[in-house]
């Protein structure tokens, strides 16, 4: 099957059901021919784009059309994130690419515009050996004219001029730290700003896009470098792009992931590089700003606005290659079918044969926000033990890897949480918290999955996990919408089944009393927009003198720890006998 390029033209409008179902059937029909990934990733963008390029070129497009066109291109984003050498990455910047760019011309939101001028750049420098890229000059060019003749052009700015139009943000620091299993690079600005990260082979890099950024003089143009340390992240390299744009290189071999999240009062850009095991030797706490060298060769060494290498010097390097090449686990026998839903039925995901091997853990709450508080023990510190523990656990198990929301004591936004989920292209989501009652006699553990309470406690417990959100009421349609066609429902409650059974199986030998509260369901801000089947596991009442006196203790976080591992690894084998490897 040759890779399509399409330009979609206005059309009859049909049914909204249809977008839904032109998906399913590209899906079916992918999977049914055993076709690879990348292709089935993307020829089910390419369908579902042409069923909102319908409404969008209706006459009577709403705003609501919107958040269906965004959601193509995160699926076309989603085909570079997880195969940028296959042959449909360029392709699906193309597409992604002059869809934003025709939402930005129908209902004139920035971000928009922002999103298509991305993409194309994205195309033309890193795939300059494809046909598409020699488009991408034009497109702008007509991107930029119709900026000029538009007489409301200010608003119209793409991101990188409309930052350079207003005041700068000053990057005043980056500092390194070393934790025992990753590092960590914060920068500090004293404004918030937006910004684009990706990584990059050949060496292998990660950098972030700053617009709308200067460095402050004692960083402009300069190598950090890190002089007798063999860690990840040798050194930090500070460019200067155009149109007021600051790139922030971290060298980073041997990264195996990496999340980038922000952080405010101050406002900073955290950069969590996490190494490909942990080390035996103790890490040195914590390493403060080093000092600078100038680059040699001039300004942005080693950050030069030029194209990147093509697809064709990418191919040789790491790569998550399509499910064919990817070598099974254990006997080379055949895999045996998935088990039924706990309904009784097969999902979407058993249908199409999906397995579980790259995991997020998310521990709950962070920084400024504690979580629930009981006698000696605060839900933060507790849940982040926990979720090491579990990681721990997790590493020693073959075809997994797992990537953590948070390694120290730091604020994470919810919405972040999940974006990070999404970003690492996760298979599960697991958000760990501790539970919380003007009760002193409330006790047990409960679990949650994504959808509307439907009692009177699960809406409170809601309402506490999600008062940090800080979302505003003008989010509630989307929030709504997003949870009433979360399509990962059933896996959802099927894990979450899991996680509840695990937790009081493993449990119930330390703390006799231990009382299952069953397995609920919620609308936690955490788990909206998740890609993946997500759950939330409350572990325990920290406001229970009993529980809180166990909780205490290393023991029973332990075992906390290995009910979420076996019933991570129960899920897992629940969907299919044969797990793959994850590669990075």
């Amino acid at each position: 099957m040759a890779k399509q390029t399409v330009t979609w033209t206005a059309g009859v409008a049909a049914p909204a059901r249809r977008i839904l179902l032109g998906g399913l059937c590209v899906l079916l029909a992918t999977a049914a021919s055993a076709a690879p990934p990348a292709r089935t990733m993307y020829t089910d963008a390419l369908t579902r784009e042409q069923e909102v390029r319908v409404l969008l070129n209706g006459a009577e497009a709403t705003p609501a059309v919107l958040i269906d066109v965004r959601a193509v291109i995160s699926a076309y984003e989603a085909v570079v994130k997880r195969y940028p050498a296959s042959g449909y990455a360029d392709n699906a910047l193309w597409q992604g690419g002059r869809l934003a760019l025709d939402a930005f011309a129908k209902f004139s939101q920035p971000q928009d515009q922002a999103t298509g001028v991305r993409l194309l750049r994205k195309l033309a420098a890193v795939y300059v050996t494809s046909t598409l890229a020699k488009r991408v000059p034009d497109e702008l060019a007509r991107v930029d004219s119709a900026d000029d003749a538009s007489p409301a052009a200010a608003p119209a700015l793409p991101a990188a001029r409309a930052a350079a139009a207003g005041p700068l943000a000053t990057i005043k620091e980056i500092r390194r730290a070393v934790l025992p299993d990753a590092v960590r690079v914060t920068i500090e600005l004293d404004a918030e700003v937006s910004f684009h990260e990706e990584r990059i082979p050949d060496p292998w890099r990660v950098f972030v896009d700053l617009p709308g950024t200067r460095a402050a003089p004692s960083l402009v143009d300069q190598t950090i470098r890190f002089d007798g340390d063999n860690d990840i992240v040798r050194q930090i390299r500070i460019g200067r792009h155009p149109n007021h744009t600051t790139r922030v290189v971290l060298d980073a071999a041997g990264v195996t992931s990496y999340s980038v999240y922000p952080l405010y009062s101050p406002f900073r850009l955290v950069i969590d590089c996490v190494r490909p095991a942990l080390r035996s030797e103790a890490s040195t706490p914590s390493v403060g700003p080093a000092s600078p060298v100038s680059n040699a060769a001039g300004p942005a060494v080693g950050v030069p606005a030029v194209p990147l290498p093509p697809v064709a010097a990418i191919n040789h390097a790491p790569k998550i290659p399509d499910l064919a090449a990817v070598a099974p686990i254990g006997p080379t026998t055949p895999a045996a079918p998935p088990a039924k839903n706990m309904n009784g039925g097969f999902s979407i995901a058993r249908q199409l044969g999906l397995g579980v091997s790259r995991i997020v853990i998310d521990p709950g709450h962070g920084g400024y926000d504690p979580g629930a508080k009981g006698k000696g023990v605060t839900e933060a510190e507790l849940v982040l033990d926990v979720a090491l523990r579990l990681e721990k656990l997790l590493q020693k198990a073959a075809g997994v890897e797992v990537i953590l929301t948070r390694r120290t004591d730091d604020f994470i936004p919810l919405q972040e949480r999940t974006a990070i989920a999404n970003r690492e292209g996760a298979d599960l989501f697991l958000s760990i918290h501790a539970n919380a009652s003007p009760n002193a006699t409330a006790r047990g553990i409960e679990t949650y999955f994504l959808n509307f309470a439907n009692n009177l406690s699960a809406a409170a417990v809601a309402a506490r996990e999600n008062a940090a959100s800080g979302q505003a009421m003008g989010s509630l349609p989307d929030l709504v919408k997003a949870i009433a066609l979360h399509n990962k429902l059933d896996e959802s409650k099927d894990f979450a089944s899991q996680v509840q059974k695990a937790m009081i199986e493993r449990l119930r030998p330390s703390n006799k009393t231990v009382k299952d509260l069953g397995v609920k369901q919620a609308p936690f801000v955490v788990l909206i927009g998740a890609a993946m089947p997500s759950v939330l596991a409350e572990i325990s009442f920290v406001t229970n003198a009993q529980e809180a006196k166990l909780l205490k203790g290393t023991t029973y976080r332990q075992r906390i720890a290995e009910a979420l591992f076996n019933a991570i690894r129960k899920y897992q084998s629940s969907l299919k006998s044969t797990t793959t490897v994850a590669l990075q």
